[in-house]
C-alpha cells in the first residue's frame, strides 16, 4: 500500500510540474509576442570631442518602440552623443531616428523614427508598473548583445529598489556616464539576473504579462540593472507633451536620519550657495520634514532617490512650501551628551531649473580647439568663481590655439575675446563667426586661480602644400648587389670585383640602353669598381652621384662571361615624396599627395595608373569611419576622376557644394581595388 501511495504521489508531482512548465512556457510566449516585435537594434555614429576636434566612431545598442507613432525608448549613453541613429526592427525594416529628448540625469533617451513613406503599422510595447515588481518575479531581457541582433534572456528580480552605496554603507555612490556626467540620481535600479552584455543597453526588461517594466542599462558579474519603467514613463510623457524634461532644483543634498535623535524627515547635508534653499535660509544640519504639506521620512538610502525626484517634479518657476527643523542653539544636553531640542521653520521657495551636469560642446576649427559651456554643476565641482565662460576640452596640435604664446590648454576657461565678455557657448560661437582669417585676437582666460592673457591668430582654409624641388643628383635607375668573392667564384669569374644588376626600373635610361638583369658592372668610364664585400654596397651609387646629370657614361659589364662596353645616359634622381604636392579635405578629414615615380615601382602598379596617394586619415573622421586607409591610391570621387592634387581639390570643391549623402571613393589597395563609401553629416 505504501508503494502504491508513493507512486501515486510521484505521478501527481510529475503532472503538476508538467502543467506548471507548460503554464510558464505559455507566459513566456505571451510576453515575447507582446514586446519582441517592437525591439529595435540601434546602430549609431557616436561623437567625442577630443584633442581639439570632433571624433566619430561606430557604436550599437538596443531600444523598444513604445507608441504607434514610432517613439523609441533607449539609453542616453546609446543615443545621446551621436550624429546618426539607425533603428532596425526584427522584421528587417530599418529607419533613421532623431532624438526627441535626451536625458542624461536618468540615462534615458526618447527617439522618433523617421518612417517616411512606409505605411505599414509599427509594432509597439506597453509600459507596466515597475513598483509592482517583487523579489523573485520572472523577467525577460530583450536586446542586441555584442551587436548580435534580436535576442532574449530570462531571469528573476533580485532587488527592485537597488541603490549603490560605499563599501561601509556610509555614503551613496554617484553613478557617472563619463567626464563628470552624473546620472541615476532619481533611480532605484531593478537588479535582476537575466544576462545582458554590451549592446543590450536600452533594451526592454519585460514581465511575463508582456509589459515593459524597465530599460536595461548596465550589467556584469552575473548582475544586471534596469531603469524602472515608471521613471521612463515620466520622461516619455514630458518628451511628448513639452519636447523636454522640465525639473526643478532647490540646491539641497540629503542623508537618512537613522543616526539622528529625530527619526522623522531627511537630514540636509549640503545647501548650495546661491540656490533657492540657501536664499530661504536652510542650513546643513537642518532636517526637512515636509514638502507642500507632505511628510518626509528618509531612514534608509533607498528612500533618497524618491525624495530627490519628488522635489525635481516641482517644475521650474513653481512655488513650494518647505518645512524643516533646526537644533536650538542653547538646547540642553541629555545624559548622553546629545542636544535634542529643535525648532520648526517653514518657507516658500521658487524652484530654479535643474541643469544638466555637463554643458554643450563645440569645435572651434579656426583656433583648433574644442570648448564646452560651463554649467552651475561644473562650476561647483571645479570650484570656479562663477559659471561664466567656455572651458577648453581639447587643443589640436599645430593649430592656432597651441601656437599662441602662451598656448591655450585643456581646462582653461575663456572669459573674454578682444574685450568682449564671454558668458555662454552661443556667444563665443557667434563672436568667432565674425572674426576674419588672419586676425589676431586678445584672449582673456582663467587657468586655475590665475587670470591670463594670450594672442591667438585666426586661420582660414588650409592651403594645398606645394612640394619643393631638391637639386637632382645623377641616377642610374637600377638595383644591384655587391659581387662578393664566393659569388664571383661560383659564377666562374675568379677574383672579379663589381656589382651584379638585380633590377632595372621601367622607363629608365638604363632600360633604354639595354642593361640586363644579371649583368656585372666592373667599371664606370674605365675606372674599376673595387667592391667585393657587403659594406662596399654604396660605392657604385656614390660614383654615379658624383657625375653630371644628362651626361653619358660608359659602363664596363660582363655578360655571359664576355666583357662589353655599354653607354648609358645619366638621369636625375626621381622626385621623392617630400617633393610631391599635397592637399587636404577638411570636411572628410583626410589628406593626399601626388604620385612620385617610386610609388608605382614600390606598389608594382601597371604603367600609367593615375591617382593620388592617401597620406593621412584622421582617426574618428568620416573617411576613417568609412574605412579609407593611408597608402590607398585614390582614383575617383563620386565618379569624378582624380589624377593629381589639382583634380582632387576640384572634385572635393564640387562634392562640398553638392553635399551628397554618400561620397563614393574608388581606390587601389594592395593587390586589389575596392570602393569606400563616406556618409558625412554636412551639418557638423
Amino acid at each position: 500500500m505504501i508503494t502504491i501511495w508513493i507512486k501515486s504521489c510521484l505521478v501527481a508531482f510529475v503532472l503538476m510540474m508538467t502543467t506548471t512548465g507548460l503554464e510558464a512556457g505559455n507566459e513566456v510566449d505571451t510576453a515575447r509576442e507582446a514586446v519582441y516585435p517592437a525591439l529595435v537594434n540601434i546602430a549609431v555614429v557616436g561623437t567625442q570631442y577630443q584633442n581639439g576636434r570632433l571624433r566619430r566612431f561606430p557604436a550599437a545598442g538596443s531600444g523598444v518602440i513604445v507608441s504607434p507613432e514610432g517613439h523609441v525608448l533607449t539609453n542616453f549613453h546609446v543615443a545621446g552623443e551621436t550624429t546618426r541613429i539607425t533603428c532596425t526592427l526584427p522584421d528587417g525594416r530599418s529607419f533613421q531616428a532623431e532624438p526627441l529628448v535626451l536625458d542624461p540625469l536618468t540615462d534615458l533617451a526618447v527617439l522618433q523614427l523617421q518612417v517616411g513613406d512606409d505605411e505599414a503599422a509599427l509594432p509597439f510595447a506597453r509600459l507596466g508598473d515597475s513598483e509592482s515588481l517583487q523579489v523573485g518575479d520572472d523577467v525577460l531581457a530583450m536586446g542586441n548583445p555584442m551587436t548580435l541582433s534580436s535576442s532574449m534572456t530570462r531571469g528573476i528580480v533580485a532587488n527592485p529598489h537597488r541603490v549603490f552605496t560605499s563599501f561601509t554603507g556610509a555614503e551613496m555612490e554617484e553613478t557617472d556616464l563619463g567626464g563628470g556626467q552624473r546620472t541615476g540620481i532619481f533611480t532605484r535600479w531593478i537588479q535582476h539576473d537575466a544576462l545582458i552584455l554590451g549592446g543590450n543597453s536600452g533594451g526592454p526588461l519585460v514581465n511575463l504579462e508582456g509589459q515593459v517594466v524597465g530599460i536595461n542599462d548596465r550589467g556584469g558579474s552575473g548582475m544586471s540593472f534596469a531603469i524602472p519603467s515608471n521613471i521612463a514613463a515620466d520622461v516619455l510623457s514630458e518628451a511628448l507633451e513639452h519636447g523636454e524634461v522640465r525639473r526643478g532644483w532647490f540646491g539641497l543634498s540629503f542623508k537618512p536620519v537613522d543616526k539622528m535623535d529625530d527619526q522623522q524627515g531627511a537630514l540636509i547635508t549640503w545647501v548650495v550657495e546661491g540656490g533657492p534653499a540657501h536664499e530661504a535660509g536652510l542650513q546643513a544640519g537642518d532636517i526637512l520634514t515636509e514638502v507642500d504639506g507632505e511628510s518626509i521620512h528618509v531612514s534608509t538610502f533607498e528612500e533618497i532617490p524618491p525624495l530627490l525626484k519628488r522635489m525635481a517634479d516641482i517644475k521650474p518657476g513653481t512655488s513650494a512650501s518647505l518645512s524643516w527643523t533646526r537644533l536650538v542653539p542653547d538646547a540642553t544636553a541629555d545624559e548622553t551628551g546629545r542636544k535634542s531640542d529643535r525648532e520648526s521653520m517653514t518657507a516658500t521657495l521658487t524652484a530654479a531649473p535643474l541643469e544638466q551636469y555637463l554643458g554643450e560642446q563645440s569645435v572651434i576649427d579656426p583656433w583648433g580647439i574644442t570648448v564646452q559651456d560651463v554649467t552651475i554643476q561644473m562650476a561647483l565641482a571645479r570650484k570656479y568663481q562663477d559659471a561664466n565662460g567656455v572651458m577648453i576640452t581639447g587643443v589640436r596640435p599645430g593649430r592656432p590655439g597651441e601656437k599662441a604664446q602662451p598656448s591655450l590648454q585643456r581646462g582653461d576657461v575663456i572669459i573674454a575675446v578682444d574685450g568682449q565678455d564671454i558668458q555662454q557657448l552661443v556667444e563665443f560661437e557667434s563672436l568667432m563667426k565674425s572674426i576674419t582669417p588672419g586676425t589676431k585676437s586678445l584672449v582673456n582666460f582663467r587657468r586655475g586661480e590665475a587670470e591670463m592673457l594670450t594672442v591667438v591668430e585666426t586661420t582660414g582654409e588650409r592651403q594645398t602644400r606645394r612640394g619643393g624641388s631638391e637639386l637632382a643628383k645623377a641616377w642610374l635607375g637600377i638595383e644591384t648587389q655587391v659581387l662578393t668573392r664566393p659569388v664571383a667564384e661560383s659564377l666562374g669569374l675568379g677574383k672579379t670585383m663589381g656589382f651584379r644588376v638585380t633590377r632595372i626600373y621601367p622607363d629608365s635610361e638604363a632600360q633604354a640602353a639595354g642593361l640586363q638583369r644579371g649583368d656585372i658592372i666592373t667599371a664606370v668610364d674605365g675606372k674599376s669598381l673595387r667592391a667585393s664585400r657587403s659594406q662596399d654596397a654604396s660605392r657604385l651609387t656614390r660614383r654615379i652621384e658624383a657625375m653630371p646629370v644628362g651626361e653619358p657614361v660608359e659602363l664596363t659589364i660582363i655578360r655571359n662571361k664576355e666583357e662589353l662596353i655599354l653607354p648609358v645616359a645619366l638621369e636625375g634622381t626621381p622626385p621623392g615624396t617630400n617633393e610631391a604636392d599635397e592637399a587636404e579635405c577638411e570636411s572628410l578629414e583626410f589628406g593626399v599627395r601626388d604620385q612620385v615615380y617610386m610609388d608605382s615601382i614600390k606598389n608594382r602598379w601597371e604603367h600609367g595608373l593615375e591617382g593620388v596617394i592617401v597620406t593621412s586619415v584622421e582617426n574618428g573622421g568620416w573617411a576613417s569611419l568609412a574605412g579609407l586607409a593611408s597608402g590607398d591610391l585614390l582614383v575617383s570621387l563620386n565618379d569624378l576622376p582624380v589624377t593629381d592634387t589639382a583634380s582632387f581639390k576640384a572634385a572635393i570643391d564640387q562634392i562640398e557644394q553638392d553635399q551628397p549623402a554618400v561620397v563614393k571613393a574608388f581606390v587601389h589597395r594592395g593587390y586589389r581595388t575596392t570602393f569606400v563609401f563616406m556618409e558625412p553629416d554636412w551639418l557638423d
